[in-house]
Parts: C-alpha cells; structure tokens; sequence
C-alpha cells in the first residue's frame, strides 16, 4: 500500500489505496488538518473531508468573534472599575485600556466582515464585564450598570491619564 504523499511530493496511487492511510478527523485533528491542506494545494478537490472542512471553517469564523468579544470583555471591565473605584487607579489598567484598544483596531483591520456585529459582541461581552470588575473591586455586581454605560466614542476615545492615578 502507497504512502501519503509528503508535502510537495505528487503521489500515483489511487484515492481508495490513499484514503486508508490518512488521518481520520475525529482521531488525529493536527494531522487531519495538514492533510487537508496538502490536498488543497494539490488541488486533489475530490479526496477533501469536505463535511468537517465546512464545520471548522465556521469554528474559524466564531474564533475571530470571540476574540472581540474577549478583547471588549477586559477593556470594558477596566473601565468600569477605572470609574467605580477612582482610588484604586493603577496605571496598569491604563495600559490594559491602551492594549485592548490596540487589539481591537487590529482584530477589525484583519477581520472587516466583524464590523457589523461589534454591537452584539459588546452587549454579549458586557455581563463578564460587569462580573469581572465586581470581582475585582470585591463589589456586588449591582453596584454596577446593568447594561453597558459606555458608548463606541468612550469606549475607543475616552482619555486616561496618569494624573488620575493613585499617588
């Protein structure tokens, strides 16, 4: 029985000598998604596991939106205990605003299709906001707004400097 083609290697066996010899995607995904890709770039169309490519495809598409979500998550909580507890300022949670920021703006460059659904995302993200600061704070999570206080210009824009920072 023939070997899996390598990478950059053609192979002459038949797909049904090939198909035994691949990986199965339920047993070896790392080495299920290295094939599929081979098969790609061979252009071997008729060989690929079309029904789980599709199902990961879409994983893909909810991975890049959590990410966003993640990324309003920590930077909405670091607001939110930024102006419930103004003497427990650090400039850590500056740098923390500035980094979630940044993440943000390069999540929506690469990723422009997620444009339409920021709002969803924030409105999902913003409980574990408000979860993750009461926790912080050691404050009851009713001590903070039920739904998101912040609009995008605060959110993106809103200024915090140094000079509010616990001396």
């Amino acid at each position: 029985m023939a070997e899996p083609a390598l990478k950059g290697e053609t192979q002459e066996s038949s797909p049904s000598e090939r198909a035994p010899n691949r990986a199965r995607y339920e047993d070896d995904f790392y080495s299920w998604l290295i094939q599929q890709a081979d098969l790609l770039r061979a252009r071997r169309f008729e060989e690929l596991d079309l029904e789980h490519m599709a199902e990961e495809l879409e994983d893909l598409s909810k991975s890049e939106f959590a990410k966003l979500q993640s990324t309003l998550r920590v930077l909405v909580m670091h607001m939110l205990k930024w102006d419930q507890q103004p003497e427990h300022r650090t400039p850590s949670w500056i740098f923390s605003i500035r980094e979630q920021r940044r993440r943000y703006g390069r999540i929506l460059s690469s990723n422009p299709g997620l444009k339409p659904r920021i709002d969803e995302a924030l409105s999902d993200a913003y409980p574990d906001a408000r979860d993750w600061a009461a926790d912080e704070t050691h404050l009851p999570p009713d001590e903070f707004p039920s739904e998101c206080p912040y609009g995008w210009d605060d959110i993106l824009d809103r200024p915090f400097d140094f000079d509010s920072v616990k001396k």
